[in-house]
């Protein structure tokens, strides 16, 4: 085993766009070269979108050729249909391009050769990239779960946002569960609690009960 084969933490699988004959051949040779597999190499605008859906792949690398708006349109379409991080791999530094690509998402970008090791530290620096963007996506989501959470109880029993928030610690603490799992049961059954002529106090067996 070579010391290339080593460096490949594992077998992706990427899918390659945009580029044409010479060019995506030696990307597609220098992906092969580092363990991985190549899934399609799509040049159509209209089909990489349904191939990036269908083939799943962990990574796409998409080859900036002769038209920027096309290489620019593949990106777009990856990143909508692909839950994958996205490499652009250009000829020469083009910071006009890389910010616009950047704005409709990709992880990081490739100027100039094809050289295996670059291209497999971009995979493990996008790879990193993506998770930690996940990562804090789903902070975000449950900090939000419990902000409405929050609001519900807040406007249903008439107290403030710090009462609503010890109501929802309360009640995890007392059913040994996660805070934002309490949120997530609030919202999905807050038109069975109760309304501000009720005691606050009560929300702790509502909910409860409701989450049972």
């Amino acid at each position: 085993m070579s010391g290339m084969e080593k460096d490949a933490p594992q077998r992706l699988r990427i899918l390659i766009a945009d580029g044409h004959g010479d060019r995506l051949e030696q990307v597609a040779k220098a992906v092969v070269s580092l363990g991985h597999e190549v899934l399609s190499r799509e040049g159509e605008l209209s089909n990489v979108g349904r191939a990036t859906a269908t083939l799943k792949p962990d990574v796409a690398i998409v080859i900036v050729g002769d038209s920027s708006d096309h290489a620019l349109g593949m990106i777009g379409k990856i990143v909508q249909e692909a839950a994958c991080p996205v490499i652009a791999v250009l000829d020469v530094e083009d910071r006009a391009f890389i910010k616009e690509a950047a704005r409709r998402g990709i992880f990081a970008h490739i100027a100039g050769g094809e050289d295996p090791q670059e291209f497999q530290s971009s995979i493990d620096i996008v790879l990193q990239r993506f998770a930690e963007y996940h990562n804090l996506e789903g902070a975000f989501g449950r900090r939000a779960l419990t902000e409405r959470a929050k609001g519900i109880l807040m406007e249903r029993h008439g107290i403030d946002e710090q009462e609503a928030f010890a109501l929802l610690r309360d009640q995890a603490r007392s059913s040994n569960r996660k805070i934002v799992d309490i949120a997530e049961s609030i919202l999905s059954t807050h038109r069975l609690l109760p309304g501000t002529s009720r005691n606050p106090s009560d929300v702790g067996s509502t909910e409860s009960d409701s989450a049972s």
